[in-house]
């Protein structure tokens, strides 16, 4: 599997069955009508308790909303697919509009994430901050900073980056500053505890290997799930509220579980997903 990745998508042919199910192998998690599907998680909150209709559907768009908050007062928040991957791409788009909410901590101005092999919404904490999970975090610029998307934030975690174990919670990626209300596109392709790449429109920004649970950096988690060392082999895909408006208008999913013991067919499906999926603007 490592040599694979490592080697890059050559070489192969793709056979007219990997083509078909490339095309049609997507599945949209956002229905662009309502949350059906989507479970709610807010610190100092019960499950599914929406505070602030925090997160809502308008206008065919999954918005992250404070315009019922007084102050944001640390309660992060985040809504849960309610369907667990190991192997997989996924891809979303978004774009950061207006003003952060009072009481938004200064680091998370113009900040969210896709939080990828989480724990589920239902085994989080009353308090808790984040779920144990490996952030895409996302950052649109201040107008001033260099400020990367699509880094690498560790909640609980720890990856490997060549032949390293990482303990530092947050690595930047490569990629550029978007500034504004631009949309972006950006996602990840998730292999179980083997390899996650995470891209910003068709460009690989960062890799890591063998996520893991690390222990520390999340508030009220339970220890068991936190204990370190665990493969994180499969989880939750969630996104986050974190202070500053965002609006999702796509999440998407490409179920790749039936290709991992079938190395071809897995060079197939991901060459022709970068030339019909991750590049869909």
């Amino acid at each position: 599997m490592k040599k694979l990745f490592t080697c890059g998508l050559l070489l192969l042919t793709l056979s007219g069955m990997a083509q078909k199910k490339a095309n049609k192998g997507w599945v949209q998690l956002f229905n662009g009508k309502d949350l059906t599907g989507w479970d709610i998680k807010i610190k100092g909150h019960d499950l599914n308790d929406n505070y602030g209709n925090t997160f809502r559907v308008e206008d065919g768009l999954l918005k992250v909303r404070y315009d019922q908050y007084t102050n944001f007062n640390e309660q992060y928040g985040h809504i849960f697919y309610n369907k667990n991957y190991s192997a997989y791409v996924v891809v979303v788009e978004y774009r950061f509009v207006g003003e952060q909410v009072a009481g938004g901590p200064g680091w998370a101005l113009r900040n969210s994430g896709i939080m990828l092999q989480g724990q589920s919404a239902a085994s989080m904490g009353k308090n808790q901050d984040f779920p144990i999970s490996l952030e895409e975090q996302l950052l649109g610029g201040n107008g001033t900073d260099p400020r990367s998307t699509s880094n690498l934030c560790t909640p609980g975690t720890n990856v490997v980056m060549n032949g390293k174990l990482i303990t530092e919670h947050c690595i930047s990626s490569t990629s550029k500053t978007y500034d504004g209300e631009q949309w972006v596109r950006a996602g990840a392709l998730v292999l179980g505890d083997s390899v996650i790449k995470h891209f910003v429109f068709n460009d690989t920004v960062i890799v890591y290997n063998k996520p893991q649970t690390g222990g520390g950096n999340v508030e009220d988690a339970d220890s068991t799930l936190v204990a370190a060392g665990r493969p994180l082999r499969e989880g939750s895909i969630s996104l986050q509220s974190e202070s500053h408006p965002v609006d999702f208008r796509k999440v998407e999913l490409y179920d790749l579980s039936p290709y991992v013991n079938d190395p071809v067919k897995l060079e197939a499906v991901l060459r022709q997903l970068q030339k019909q999926g991750m590049k869909k603007k």
